[in-house]
């Protein structure tokens, strides 16, 4: 009989199995073992198997199989039916369960024991070799560097675990090459790299496993030596000339950037000309800023606050004056004590509540430092640039123009005794930059408009300025500061600055068009064709044409368009001088680590000397002899009757640049115009009681040239052509008071150009009176006029614009000059007394005595008397006689007179300060 199977048989709960790729038995931790409790019965107490069931991952039965070792103590094995591949599946679960015997062969009533998780890992075998991503690698290097990597070379292997499936170590297979590659597969080179000794390296690597597995197939790697590239600017030329009358010219002819192959896709260049050292922010028109205006087509009429200095015009008196480059007048003012007040006859020609008030200013004096912070520092106050008070019929106006931080305002009060004031406002850069800039005003109450350099700015209006006391109802017109109300009787919130070139005009503001001409600048950048500009191109140019920008996404593109930024400066008589330039250059790059970053370029363009102009004075004879009787006649007599001017340059015109934008200015019409000529007696100032100089005062105005007449000088003023001032000059006449005429008068021509940049040579015109026989008996009379001329009364003539030199200073000094005079004289009275004695005797012996013999013996000096005497003489003869006399005395003048006066007409001249001296300002 059989024993009872009592107790079911006892495995782990869990065991944990290992098995190698080329091994089929799972080695478990625990072992194997069942138990059970009715051993060591036979059958009940024995174990007959083990049944395998799937797992949560699907192994089981179909891949593993448990088997018993021995019956009696339970011991079991676990085994694979097939290979395992680690690479397939590293891990496998499944559950086991044993079963005993049962109570008979037969297995009746056996029983099982609960389900035990069995965990069973793949361990790798090193079965595969490294394989190389690539099977050739290729990079770029420039040369002459050490890099920390070229190319990075990467390998990988099937094996599943980690130890078999990392690369440990990479290496170069190929000798001596100047490369080096580490466990991770960078390639760096170890020495600089030449591209002329050799442009492409080519070798090949190797890569191990961790089971020292050499990889199945090497790599090739190729590293190409590019020619050195720095990135930047090429072709950059630091010096630039430019010679005037070029019209315009490239500035960057050659310039190209290099990117180096960074692939960019944004370029901004920045060119900058710096002009603020020339004239006031640029070269303009050299002439005056009444000529400017005539030739900008302005409307005339305005007036000038702010004239030159003189006893007409003397409430300019106290400013102190600067130097400027370009021949105007720059008046300083302090914010205290400079302060100008102009008189009530000029104000009350600027009344109504239209008008233009134009203006050059520059904050802050002569320092370039930019009062922008120090507005919101020390600089507080409301400084007021001019202060007006009118009288309108039976009101008054007030208006102010003030500057304020880095605001500008315009106070206006249509009635100071009724209506309240309106305040014009705009905020600007320029007032606070400490540089020129040139303001223009239109007021047509109530609407205003400002230029600031030709750009209109629209204000901001403000109606409610709160409690402020109604000025003074007084007539006052004061620049550099304001006239306090009734309580403060002094002068308030005074202006620190320079100003230039002040003036009002009433009536109809000026066109936008005239407002551009005036500020114009005439040098600047440009670009040269618009049509050739790429795609994706933009320029941009400011105002004052000194800053251009160009932007762009494609390098060749934007290397074609630097190459057209150009210079002009459509000046014949260019500034000379230097100008700084500058080039600021700005990448964007799709990576923004590696863009390149461009330093900035500086350079200079140097304008050249011009040309001078030679303006030549020709065609008056330095004698001009006409009888007394012509000069004493109403009309007088031309000075200058066949004058001919000449302006003429040493080299040729390029007519090309003319053709450009401003060309008209460099035509032959304004290269050749005068702005100012000069008739100025030598010695003695013109006597008004005796002589004067004659000028048809209609035909100047009609041609809108002005007159400055004094006795010491007569200056003709504005721009106008050669011929206009031919015809003006050759118009004056010198005419003398009956009993006048004297034996000479000296008179000096000279004209400029330019506002006196260049002059002429000085052409200087003798005047002699030839007087009639009856004259000539009267020696007392001669005397007479003789001592008057050497002890003349004097008269100082003033004018606008002007303060006339001393009278004394070129006055004829009685010494070696007035002895010869009187000398020549004498020797005329003689010349004559003996000639009519001889005339009085020929007749007496004429009749009784042989013509030929009587004749022949007094031929020495027949013909010479007869001339003189003759009445009967012609005009022509007489003219001839007197010349010659007259240069007799004028050899014996020349001993005493400078060796130089015989070439006057033929030098140019550069005055100097005095009245035979520095150009006048007009």
């Amino acid at each position: 009989s059989f024993s009872a199977n009592k107790h079911k048989p006892w495995i782990e709960t869990e065991y944990q199995g290992i098995v190698m790729e080329n091994d089929n038995t799972v080695l478990l931790n625990p072992p194997l073992f069942a138990l059970d409790k009715d051993a060591p019965l036979h059958y009940a107490g024995e174990i007959c198997g083990f049944r395998v069931h799937n797992g949560p991952g699907g192994s089981g039965s179909a891949q593993f199989e448990a088997v018993v070792l021995d019956r009696s103590t339970g011991e079991g094995l676990v085994r694979s039916k097939e290979p395992l591949d680690c690479e397939s599946q590293k891990e496998h679960s499944f559950t086991i369960q044993a079963y005993d015997c049962g109570e008979g062969p037969d297995g009746t009533n056996s029983k099982k024991s609960h389900k035990a998780t069995v965990h069973v890992r793949v361990n790798d075998v090193n079965e595969f070799s490294p394989v190389f991503v690539e099977r050739r690698y290729e990079a770029s290097v420039p040369e002459g560097r050490l890099f920390d990597r070229i190319v990075r070379v990467e390998a990988v292997d099937a094996d599943c675990s980690p130890q078999y499936s990392q690369i440990c170590f990479y290496d170069i297979i190929t000798p001596n090459v100047p490369f080096t590659i580490d466990n991770d597969g960078n390639i760096k080179n170890t020495e600089p790299l030449d591209s002329k000794r050799q442009r492409v390296h080519s070798f090949w690597v190797t890569a191990f496993d961790c089971g020292k597995n050499r990889a199945q197939a090497d790599a090739q790697v190729i590293v190409t030596v590019k020619p050195s590239c720095k990135p930047g600017w090429i072709g950059w030329t630091k010096r630039t000339e430019y010679t005037p009358g070029s019209g315009s010219i490239p500035l960057f002819p050659n310039l190209h950037l290099e990117a180096c192959e960074e692939t960019v896709w944004n370029i901004q260049a920045t060119v900058e000309l710096q002009t603020g050292h020339i004239g006031k922010g640029c070269d303009r028109d050299s002439y005056s800023d009444r000529s400017v205006r005539r030739l900008c087509g302005a409307v005339r009429g305005e007036v000038d606050l702010l004239p030159p200095p003189s006893p007409a015009t003397n409430w300019t008196t106290v400013l102190p004056t600067l130097p400027s480059s370009d021949s105007s007048l720059v008046f300083s003012f302090n914010g205290s004590t400079h302060v100008a007040v102009v008189p009530d006859s000029v104000a009350s020609a600027v009344s109504g509540d239209h008008f233009t008030l134009q203006l050059w200013m520059r904050r802050g004096g002569a320092s370039t430092q930019p009062l922008a912070n120090q507005a919101r520092g020390t600089r507080k106050e409301e400084e007021t640039i001019i202060c007006s008070t009118v009288k309108n019929d039976d009101s008054y106006s007030h208006y102010s123009l003030s500057v304020h931080g880095c605001r500008l305002s315009l106070f206006y009060w249509p009635d100071v005794s009724a209506a309240r004031p309106v305040k014009f406002l705009w905020k600007l850069e320029q007032v606070c930059d400490s540089e020129w800039h040139h303001l223009s005003l239109s007021v047509q109450f109530p609407s205003v408009t400002l230029y600031v350099d030709g750009v209109t700015f629209d204000p901001a209006l403000i109606h409610d300025n709160g409690a402020i006391p109604n000025p003074a109802p007084h007539q006052r017109l004061v620049i550099g500061a304001c006239w306090g109300n009734l309580t403060i009787r002094k002068f308030v919130s005074g202006y620190k600055g320079l100003l230039s070139g002040v003036t009002v005009r009433p009536g109809n503001v000026e066109p936008h068009s005239v407002v551009e001409c005036l500020y114009a600048c005439r040098e600047g950048l440009d670009f040269g064709d618009l049509e050739t500009l790429g795609s994706g191109m933009k320029v941009h140019v400011n105002p004052s044409q000194s800053v251009l920008v160009l932007e762009g996404d494609d390098i060749e593109s934007f290397n074609r368009a630097v190459q057209q930024v150009t210079y002009r400066n459509s000046l014949r008589f260019a500034t000379p001088g230097v100008r700084p330039l500058k080039l600021t250059t700005s990448l964007r790059c799709f990576s923004e680590e590696s863009c390149l970053s461009l330093r900035q370029l500086e350079g200079y363009l140097v304008v050249l000397q011009p040309d001078a102009p030679q303006i030549s004075l020709s065609g008056v004879g330095p004698h001009l002899a006409r009888p007394a009787a012509e000069f004493e006649g109403p009309q007088g007599v031309p000075l200058f009757p066949e004058l001919r001017i000449v302006c003429s340059l040493s080299h040729a015109v390029n007519t090309a640049a003319q053709g450009m934008e401003g060309g008209a200015l460099m035509s032959d019409a304004v290269a050749h115009t005068l702005d100012g000529c000069e008739v100025q007696p030598l010695g003695e100032e013109l006597n008004p009681e005796r002589e004067e100089l004659l000028i048809d005062m209609e035909a100047l105005k009609e041609r809108g040239l002005d007159i400055i007449n004094t006795t010491a000088y007569i200056a003709i003023t504005g721009a106008e052509s050669i011929s206009v001032y031919e015809d003006v000059l050759r118009s004056i006449r010198y005419r003398l008071a009956k009993g006048s005429a004297r034996f000479e008068r000296r008179f000096r021509l000279s004209c400029s150009e330019m506002n006196g940049r260049y002059t002429s040579n000085e052409l200087t015109v003798e005047v002699n009176f030839l007087h009639s026989l009856d004259s000539l008996y009267h020696p007392s009379h001669l005397l007479a006029s003789q001592q008057q001329f050497l002890h003349p009364s004097h008269h100082t003539g003033e004018l606008s614009g002007h303060t006339l030199p001393n009278p004394h200073r070129n006055s004829v000094v009685p010494g070696a000059a007035t002895v010869i005079i009187m000398v020549c004289v004498g020797f005329l009275v003689v010349m004559v007394i003996l000639g009519v004695f001889r005339i009085r005797s020929i007749h007496r012996r004429g009749e009784g005595a042989r013509g030929g013999s009587k004749e022949g013996s007094n031929q020495w000096d027949d013909s010479a008397l007869t001339i003189i005497v003759n009445p009967m003489e012609t005009y022509e003869n007489r003219m001839g006689i007197a010349t010659d006399m007259e240069g007799e005395c004028d050899d014996e003048e020349e001993v005493v007179d400078s060796p130089d006066d015989t070439s006057d007409d033929q030098r140019i001249i550069i005055k100097k300060e005095g009245r035979d001296s520095a150009p006048r300002r007009y």
